[in-house]
């Protein structure tokens, strides 16, 4: 069995990864408390203590509008810790995969693709490309990147994703303004973890778009979920980009991620992931 060693595996998407795929590999999470990524030597220690075949990087810093306000700390998480990690990983010669983001790109001329280059608007995108690039060597692609799109998942008591936000302040009976003018792809974390089964096993140092099959508004997205879960639809009031995010950080507006190489795992639309979702916690 591959063994898998990494961070944030307590986090909404490496939980999830761990909780499917534990059949398949031998996980050894590095939580917070074993290992500060920012703290060079300690990083050295840990991962110099650990045998594993790939080392999967999620810890991160996610928070987008925090990133503004908090530049150095969202830059010594996402670009000097992603290197300190990278640089033991390579010094083993272990495999190494980055989990990154759609917000890498500007949002102006979708779609985006593995081919298309990176131009990233906020502080938090331009931190995960600069940790996206400190992954390669002179002339030698050292590590495999995988870039991802708003996950969702069924239930996760520690923190909530954009489905069950929206979800929750439905069932309260909250209005709520979203988007018309902007596009997202949203991802089903299941998806994202049998797609990462598949590219365990056939590890190769490239990026990946691991998304959803298709892109639409937040607007649509919340009526969606309103439609699947029977709740009020009229609660959601359409609202525009320029509007919802006038004094926060920049969003690429039309976030539309396809994939040019993931021939190997289906990933559903966003419907069949909250039909799934719904499924899931019927069952619970």
């Amino acid at each position: 069995m591959l063994k898998i060693a990494l961070t944030g595996a307590d986090g909404l998407v490496g939980s999830r990864i761990i909780e499917l795929l534990n059949d398949y590999f031998i996980f050894i999470p590095i939580n917070k408390n074993q290992m500060d990524i920012t703290d060079k030597n300690q990083v050295y220690k840990t991962i110099k203590s650990i045998n594993f075949d790939i080392f999967l990087h999620l810890a991160a810093f996610t928070d987008v509008d925090g990133a503004e306000k908090n530049n150095e700390l969202a830059y010594k998480i996402n670009v000097e810790g992603t290197k300190n990690v990278f640089e033991v990983v390579n010094h083993k010669k272990g495999k190494f995969i980055y989990i990154s983001t759609d917000f890498v790109f500007d949002g102006f001329n979708p779609p985006y693709n593995e081919k298309n280059q990176p131009n990233p608007i906020s502080y938090y995108g331009k931190t995960k490309y600069e940790g996206e690039k400190a992954l390669s060597l002179p002339n030698q692609e050292k590590a495999m990147i995988i870039r991802i799109s708003y996950p969702y998942r069924s239930t996760f008591e520690k923190k909530k994703d954009f489905v069950r936000t929206v979800k929750l302040l439905l069932e309260q009976k909250k209005n709520l303004f979203m988007v018309t003018d902007s596009l997202i792809t949203p991802t089903f974390i299941d998806d994202i973890a049998n797609a990462l089964k598949y590219l365990f096993l056939n590890y190769s140092p490239e990026v990946f778009h691991i998304t959803g099959r298709d892109s639409l508004s937040p607007y649509e997205a919340g009526i969606l979920i309103a439609k699947t879960f029977n709740l009020d639809q009229h609660l959601i009031q359409p609202t525009t980009y320029k509007h919802y995010f006038k004094n926060r950080a920049k969003r690429p507006q039309y976030s539309q991620i396809q994939s040019i190489k993931n021939n190997f795992y289906k990933m559903k639309s966003f419907e069949q992931g909250l039909n799934e979702v719904a499924k899931q916690i019927q069952n619970l």
